[in-house]
């Protein structure tokens, strides 16, 4: 399968039609139809409805478009680790939804001043899924809490260790957090939500009764729910800081930290790459950033 008509197959898909795809990769439009056409030959399924105008991806289209993207990526990641050439490409990366995805805008900013021409692709979605993803190759890394590391062949390193904080709403009188757990109500966390692991480890060990009032599955519910005055509740300190005026806590004792990550595969054609993202992530982190670490296996826990 020649990588040539795997691209022109994307840029048709990119641009919405044969003569514009043409154009983008330089081809007669005449040529085009030729690659795509020998592309199902070798394949033995049509790619494309040609009844239509223009014409639209089969069935069979749509999958032969998922594998031709990550054939291409992939071909591109490995001749960059091969011939140490300027980095190009697409490089991958998925993020569960925390308030920590909020630093991955400025360390990519640099990244792609650095490297010029390499396109970041960016996905969210849960930590379940992203361990899927970076172990069959579909993502280069990903942003996740180190609870949910559960393959034994894929790596995870912090890049950021952050104190937890009780939130409650503007004005709430100052009083100790045990005191202030048990005077109003409490926005829990879904218990499918790894930081609720934490969270729910240190309230266990106070041994208090909370009366619940809502249960949110992200970050930012939680902290919309305190800052609207619905009750208190404990969130990473990069979420708290963000909302202005609410009152904050240290929460635990000790001070309760979570910790978020890359998560890769250990020897991905994307190594180097992966390492500059996780350098500039811990930078961005500031005081909580962690520096990389030699990289080690993460089974289940």
């Amino acid at each position: 399968m020649d990588t040539r008509q795997l691209r022109t197959l994307l840029a048709i898909v990119e641009t919405g039609s044969f003569a514009r795809a043409a154009e983008k990769v330089a081809l007669t439009p005449s040529a085009v139809s030729q690659q795509i056409q020998a592309l199902e030959a070798e394949v033995g399924v049509s790619l494309f409805n040609r009844e239509n105008r223009p014409p639209t991806l089969t069935t069979a289209g749509h999958q032969m478009v998922e594998a031709a993207a990550e054939l291409v990526r992939a071909t591109e990641n490995a001749l960059d680790a091969i011939s140490g050439r300027r980095i190009v490409g697409t490089f991958s990366i998925g993020s569960v939804r925390t308030s920590a995805i909020g630093l991955l805008p400025q360390a990519i900013s640099r990244m792609v001043a650095s490297h010029p021409g390499l396109k970041i692709k960016l996905r969210v979605g849960n930590s379940g899924d992203l361990v899927q993803d970076v172990a069959a190759g579909r993502l280069d890394a990903a942003i996740i809490a180190e609870n949910s590391v559960s393959l034994r062949e894929l790596s995870w390193q912090p890049f950021i260790r952050e104190p937890l904080y009780l939130i409650a709403p503007p004005g709430t009188a100052m009083m100790p957090v045990p005191q202030m757990l048990a005077a109003h109500p409490f926005v829990r966390f879904r218990s499918n939500v790894p930081l609720a692991l934490l969270i729910e480890s240190e309230l266990g060990r106070m041994n208090l009764t909370l009366n619940d009032i809502a249960e949110m599955d992200t970050i930012a519910a939680v902290t919309a729910c305190v800052e609207n005055g619905l009750g208190v509740s404990v969130v990473p300190r990069i979420a708290a800081i963000e909302r202005r005026g609410l009152v904050m806590l240290p929460f635990g004792e000790p001070p309760a930290f979570r910790q978020i990550g890359l998560l890769k595969r250990p020897l991905g054609p994307r190594a180097k790459l992966i390492e500059e993202l996780h350098e500039q992530l811990a930078d961005v982190s500031g005081a909580f950033g962690v520096k990389a670490a030699p990289a080690r296996g993460q089974g289940a826990s």
